[in-house]
């Protein structure tokens, strides 16, 4: 079977800015005071919002930063060139993303993950397990400062510096592992990274408006932001600004789906039924490669009209129960046998044809075809091999050490494992994945890390919060490419990344302070976490408490050789039957993706719709070639559009809490 690379004509590839065009440095004086705009004026916001709603609306940082600097150089005479704007969306993203909605797992520097803990270690799940909890962790349950709600407090000073540099090293790991992924991804295989030109597109159709020169980016851009703006208001405005005067928040329609399950209970079995409400779904089957949608829309309606009721039938989907919402199915699906045979077993054949694939691309010469190995462009910023090869061993010894030094009866060889092993061949794999179908399909491998602490005969909890270093660094190739699209010197990117970290650690030092100080987190002022929060906390205080003496075996209950072997064993015969009639590549990839509970038919109806109208009436209409450019910035736009309202609705929500509060 043919690799991606080799079926994707790479003379259709979207072009974003003139083939001719230099590569610039995209970071200078304009990106620090957009820095300093995003982090006063964009984090406090998207903190809050996720905080309430569980929603970040980062997206909309991003296209305001660029459209405000775009018309503070329009009076200034002065032209924003590609490269900037796309730096200037990189900037936004990271700083205003604070990703508190995924509890333990948080971003958005070392406050968000001190918020977290701070509710842990008080919470009831940690009952006869507190105290087990180390000092440099966070503040023993009982601290002044913890009632008081304040980090300002010399027991605060070991969590935070440990936190601090763990945020360093991770800047590090992430850059270093990224840029050597891309150079295998993009310079030997030659992947297409069919979502990049998304962003790229959007940022050089604004950069455009700047010089006077709008083209037709502009006008598709526009064409998506009305559309994004007008679902907007029925998505977001509607239920935001009313629930500010009224008891109930109304929603015209389900967010984020409308949800089935319990309905068709007796005809489908264990199977999670729905529709989503985003129209991105949509939009993104006309961005996406059709045989990847096509794939995925094929197997997820195998999964969920024929594998899940069989299964249930068999007694195997065991903990499923009649009434159960789509969420509650899912996971329990998951338990039960999709996460051994999908997400393990499925994985391990992944990553053995992608190895395969990246050594027989070594192989080729330079210069054989379009899909063998390119020799980087003059200019791009491209660096030795060595030299990030040995940042990145560094730093993980770096976490090793410091490992060992927080949690000394830890086995060390389990460290090392992740650090130079695990890290580099998962995140390889979730690199390919993107750059093939646009997300790591089917990269994680879950309960790893769990399963790693409880098998090493480990007692104690401190090992749960160690920077153990096991990451998957594969969404760093997505960045590159899309500098690679604009032009962009990757040199840009390292100074951002700096910039980045020293601010994010500063604002969101001052702002979770602030919001911390006016109600707890979680209380019934902020309903997200107040709702979603104590069943994150039960679910991570089980794994930890397993490790405690006399706690509970729950790794026989998750992983089941059986089932993975069967995963191993079905994807390989998927594969090999597909090679065998030469079918397109990305069929395969596309029906990995919609095995399992991943895949919900909630979002993969209707990006199936979205290939279908693209590949069927769009291409037929606009020309195919044109269609393919049109596609990312009309996507581009929609989501300027929904941030833009989303922002705009937030906004009218904390001017009303503050006024509340002043008057009462």
């Amino acid at each position: 079977m043919a690799t991606p690379a080799d079926q994707i004509d790479r003379g259709d590839e979207l072009r974003i800015v003139p083939a001719d065009m230099a590569y610039e440095d995209g970071f200078n004086l304009k990106t620090v005071w957009a820095a300093f705009f995003v982090g006063l004026i964009m984090l406090p916001g998207s903190i809050y919002l996720e905080l309430v709603t569980g929603k970040s609306f980062a997206g909309a940082a991003e296209w305001v930063t660029i459209i405000m600097f775009i018309e503070i150089s329009k009076k200034l005479f002065v032209k924003l060139k590609p490269q900037e704007t796309i730096i200037l969306y990189w900037l936004a993203s990271g700083l205003a993303a604070s990703g508190l909605a995924a509890g333990s797992a948080a971003s958005g520097g070392p406050f968000a993950r001190m918020i977290w803990l701070q509710y842990l270690i008080q919470s009831p799940q940690a009952d006869g397990l507190a105290e087990f909890i180390p000092s440099w962790v966070i503040p023993a349950r009982g601290t002044d400062s913890l009632i008081e709600r304040s980090f300002w407090a010399v027991e605060w000073i070991e969590p935070i510096g440990i936190s601090v540099i763990v945020a360093a090293l991770g800047m590090v790991s992430s850059l270093t592992v990224g840029y050597v992924l891309f150079r295998l991804t993009a310079d030997v295989e030659r992947l297409p990274f069919p979502m990049a030109p998304v962003q790229a597109s959007g940022a050089t159709a604004l950069a455009e408006t700047s010089a006077g020169t709008e083209t037709w980016r502009w006008k598709v851009f526009t064409i998506g932001a009305m559309i994004g703006l007008g679902w907007g208001i029925i998505y977001i405005v509607v239920p935001t600004v009313s629930g500010i005067v009224l008891t109930k928040a109304v929603e015209i329609v389900p967010i984020p789906f409308a949800d089935f399950t319990p309905r068709v209970r007796s005809v489908l079995p264990a199977s999670p039924i729905g529709i989503g409400t985003d129209l991105a779904t949509l939009l993104v089957g006309f961005v996406l490669p059709f045989w990847i949608v096509a794939g995925t829309f094929i197997s997820s309606m195998v999964v969920t009209f024929f594998a899940n009721p069989l299964l249930y039938d068999m007694g195997i989907l065991t903990s499923w129960t009649p009434g159960m919402t789509t969420i509650p199915t899912s996971i329990n699906n998951m338990i039960d046998f999709w996460l051994s045979f999908s997400s393990i077993g499925t994985s391990l054949v992944i990553g053995a044809i992608g190895i395969i694939a990246a050594i027989r691309s070594f192989r080729k010469p330079p210069g054989q075809g379009e899909s063998g190995p390119r020799k980087p462009p003059d200019g791009r910023g491209d660096i030795r091999l060595s030299v990030p090869i040995a940042l990145w061993a560094a730093s993980t010894f770096c976490y090793i050490a410091l490992v060992y030094y927080l949690v000394p009866d830890f086995p060390l060889w389990i460290s090392a494992l992740f650090g130079f092993v695990w890290t580099p061949f998962f995140s390889y794999i979730g690199a390919r994945m993107i750059g093939i179908t646009g997300s790591p399909y089917g990269s994680a491998f879950p309960y790893a890390r769990e399963g790693s602490f409880y098998l090493s005969g480990y007692k104690g909890a401190a090992i749960w919060f160690a920077p153990v270093p096991i990451f998957d660094h594969s969404g760093m190739v997505a960045t590159f490419r899309q500098l690679e699209l604009t032009k962009t010197k990757f040199g840009s990117l390292v100074k951002l990344s700096a910039l980045s970290l020293l601010l994010l650690i500063l604002f969101s030092a001052v702002f979770y302070s602030l919001i911390w100080k006016l109600a707890p987190i979680p209380s019934a002022a902020y309903p997200y976490v107040e709702k979603m929060w104590p069943l994150q906390a039960t679910m991570e205080t089980l794994w930890i408490k397993s490790t405690l003496p006399g706690g509970s075996d729950m790794i026989s209950q998750i992983i089941k050789w059986e089932y993975i072997g069967a995963g191993v064993l079905t994807t390989a015969g998927l594969y090999a039957i597909l090679t065998v009639l030469n079918a397109p590549p990305l069929l395969f990839y596309g029906l990995v993706a919609g095995l399992g509970t991943g895949a919900w038919p909630h979002y993969t109806i209707l990006t199936f719709l979205g290939a279908v109208m693209g590949r069927y009436y769009f291409g037929p209409r606009f020309g195919v070639n044109r269609w393919r450019a049109y596609a990312p910035v009309l996507l581009a736009g929609y989501g300027c559009g929904l941030g833009l309202i989303g922002m705009a609705a937030v906004s009218l929500v904390l001017i009303a809490k503050s006024t509340s509060q002043i008057l009462f």
